[in-house]
């Protein structure tokens, strides 16, 4: 479902050239950011598959950004498809080549209940899968739990307004070599997951739309990834839920890197 839900997407994708075919509207999704033209046909394209599912017997609730929470099915089903149409949705507009597909199955209601992680990345063709307890694996080759980087030097920052961003990279100096800005938490994570980031960090609040996926993989590849005060990986699936994230290849750059944020951004700023 999730790779024909990628392929209808690139197709929409085609349709839709250039910038100008691809701006706002004047509406908002029910995560309450502004709704992209492209963000509508995109969760079209993977509603039709979802209802395809469900006509061939699987309840579940899908939780999406753009119409929030859908049952498909009596709503007695504990399991939940959490779904990202385009996360990265400025980098689509603009044509930067680092947006993607994410979607969650869960079986309970928190990111530690996830239990099957996909995430297609448009600009480079890559698919990333893990499954709970089983690794994770990227292009079908399984990634390596053992790659932890002996230092902090390549962190990739999400939710990055200046104002978010300044703060939190102050209380860095000194500790991480390199920041980068990829415009996508679903990707960001990915990364980590792949060992090209040391960790990741939302300088702001994110929703479980965005990392559901991501987390998963991350955490099958190896890495640590904490949810500030919620418990680590016990962060509500509800589209209505909001918090601050941090992964890491190692407990110890895990550490540093929720402290910088807690100092830098306290929850309350």
């Amino acid at each position: 479902m999730c790779r024909r839900a990628t392929g209808g997407l690139r197709e929409m994708f085609g349709t839709r050239p250039v910038t100008a075919d691809r701006e706002s509207s004047d509406s908002r999704g029910a995560g309450g950011d502004r709704t992209l033209v492209i963000d509508s046909a995109a969760e079209d394209v993977v509603f039709r598959e979802l209802e395809a599912m469900h006509e061939q017997g699987h309840d579940f609730t899908a939780i999406s950004e753009e119409r929030g929470t859908v049952a498909f099915g009596d709503g007695a089903s504990d399991a939940r498809v959490v779904i990202d149409p385009i996360d990265g949705s400025l980098n689509a507009k603009r044509l930067i080549p680092a947006y993607s597909l994410s979607i969650a199955v869960a079986s309970g209601s928190t990111m530690e209940d996830v239990d099957i992680g996909y995430v297609h990345d448009f600009g480079t063709g890559e698919e990333f899968v893990a499954v709970r307890d089983k690794g994770a694996a990227l292009n079908g080759e399984m990634l390596d739990p053992e790659v932890a980087g002996e230092a902090l030097e390549v962190v990739g920052f999400e939710s990055a307004r200046p104002e978010w961003l300044a703060p939190v990279l102050a209380e860095l100096t000194d500790k991480v070599w390199r920041a980068r800005v990829v415009g996508s938490i679903a990707i960001s994570l990915c990364w980590v997951a792949a060992g090209r980031f040391d960790g990741m960090v939302t300088t702001d609040v994110c929703r479980s739309v965005d990392a559901a996926a991501g987390q998963l993989i991350a955490r099958e590849a190896g890495a640590f990834v904490d949810f500030l005060k919620h418990g680590g990986i016990e962060a509500p699936l509800d589209l209505d839920a909001r918090y601050r994230m941090v992964a890491a290849r190692s407990p110890e750059h895990l550490e540093t890197l929720v402290r910088a944020l807690a100092v830098g951004r306290p929850l309350e700023a």
